[in-house]
């Protein structure tokens, strides 16, 4: 199964090519948030680069969120465009469960975060064994000193990613067990975006059922624009 998948939900903008789990190419951008610019050109130079036509891919797959909210409605409409217009059936995946993919060779809890602003994270937390991963909370926003009080429950190791790793670091540092993911583990990767989607589909997502595959942005939370206007 081709599938192309993309991540924008943070400042990274990442996209890859994998042909079932074996990984084709990749594209990632640190450029700050300029995915409406950067992203379709990188996607159309990957594509180029390995000799993919677009009526070749099998499946499209994105990051639904959470994250940035332009960056969201960014990459769930970029690849609601790609697959619609060819017929081809896309899935959203949870944006944090793809940073844990990045962390599934770790033994222990993995606990991405991304800076959620208004001192709160986007987090969920799972536990990996054998390169098996198992979720133990829904994607959630949680106050970064409620999450420190959290993990001080468990004693395994607790491996830390995403873009708020500094923010979580700094607020649980006196947890010895607490472990922030080497630089290139740390961001989005579209790789894991296209394991999460490929765990779905092997979990018995049905690619032929139009209700199953609704991709809808995740938010967790209101934006600004509608806290404003209700005075929020």
């Amino acid at each position: 199964m081709i599938i192309l998948s993309l991540d924008s939900t943070e400042t990274v903008s990442t996209a890859a090519l994998t042909d079932g789990k074996r990984l084709l190419g990749q594209t990632v951008l640190t450029v700050g948030n300029t995915h409406s610019e950067t992203l379709l050109p990188a996607i159309d130079h990957l594509m180029t680069s390995i000799g993919l036509t677009y009526d070749r891919v099998d499946l499209y797959a994105c990051a639904a969120g959470p994250g940035s909210f332009t960056g969201v409605r960014i990459g769930a409409a970029t690849i609601k465009g790609l697959a619609f217009g060819r017929d081809v059936p896309c899935v959203g995946v949870s944006a944090l469960e793809a940073l844990a993919y990045n962390l599934v060779g770790f033994d222990g809890i993995l606990c991405p975060v991304m800076d959620a602003r208004r001192s709160q994270l986007y987090n969920a937390i799972f536990r990996c064994r054998d390169g098996v991963m198992e979720r133990l909370t829904p994607d959630r926003t949680v106050v970064a000193a409620r999450l420190a009080e959290e993990l001080s429950a468990y004693k395994e190791p607790i491996y830390v990613n995403g873009g708020g790793t500094h923010i979580l670091c700094e607020t649980a540092e006196a947890l010895p067990n607490l472990r922030p993911a080497p630089e290139l583990l740390r961001y989005e990767n579209a790789y894991s975006v296209a394991l999460c989607a490929l765990s779905a589909v092997e979990k018995g997502l049905d690619l032929t059922d139009k209700t199953d595959l609704v991709l809808a942005p995740t938010y967790l939370r209101p934006s600004q624009a509608e806290r404003t206007r209700n005075g929020g």
